[in-house]
């Protein structure tokens, strides 16, 4: 069954509370280097993949975007983008990743932002993309870092006076289920390696251009300080593919 938790009301009202929430992009750490790795998107027919409360979706538009599409198994989610939005370019669809079933060649670029650890199949999900984008048709996504998601307890190993000492791997190979803490709530995400999301993209067509394991820069650690612990870590995984031609 997929997965659907945003429309459960303590974890939207949890969600809707964080600052990529209320502050948009500019309040998404990981928005700095995931724009540059975006083609030019001036007449692009592009799709969002989880597209959330679509601000991926305006700023696609507000970058010349012919069309946009943005899809989300949310009702929560699309009720809120759809308030956001006063474009007639940008369509919102109730509709799981996985269902996503777009024609041949229908758009340009295919974005999604931290969505696609939540699905358990990506290979399938690579091959869908790649038939619905053109032929050098861009694909560029984040998820989190498979060394985030080795292990579902995502936290550090503290001391006993509550400091952190490292971030603990393991079970790293051994891909599949992890069943999370996420906003006070269980959310099943899916661990892959590094490897297997670089591996499936080439078997699927797909033709690397860049990879970020989002190292902060000092500019983002003088406007987060927070982000400081993020240079003992990766959190995100952003790459950028095109389909071969």
């Amino acid at each position: 069954m997929k997965q659907n938790k945003y429309d459960d009301a303590g974890f939207f009202a949890n969600y809707s509370q964080m600052p990529r929430s209320t502050g948009g992009l500019e309040a998404a750490g990981e928005w700095e280097v995931f724009r540059t790795l975006l083609p030019d998107l001036a007449g692009q027919r592009v799709l969002d993949l989880g597209c959330g409360f679509g601000w991926h979706c305006r700023y696609a538009r507000e970058q010349g975007a012919a069309s946009v599409v943005g899809i989300d198994l949310s009702a929560n989610m699309l009720e809120r983008a759809r308030t956001m939005t006063d474009d007639p370019k940008i369509e919102y669809l109730q509709l799981a990743i996985e269902d996503a079933a777009f024609g041949a060649e229908q758009f340009d670029t295919v974005i999604s932002s931290l969505a696609i650890h939540y699905i358990e199949d990506f290979g399938s999900l690579c091959r869908q993309v790649r038939h619905c984008l053109k032929p050098g048709g861009a694909f560029v996504f984040s998820v989190e870092h498979p060394i985030f998601t080795a292990l579902a307890a995502q936290d550090w190993h503290y001391s006993p006076d509550g400091k952190k000492q490292h971030w603990p791997v393991d079970n790293y190979h051994l891909e599949g289920l992890r069943l999370a803490d996420f906003l006070e709530h269980e959310v099943a995400k899916y661990h892959r390696t590094t490897a297997t999301y670089l591996g499936t993209l080439l078997e699927s067509g797909f033709v690397l251009k860049q990879l970020s394991e989002l190292q902060p820069t000092p500019e983002m650690l003088e406007k987060n300080p927070a982000w400081q612990e993020e240079t003992r870590r990766p959190m995100f995984l952003l790459l950028s593919a095109v389909k071969q031609e």
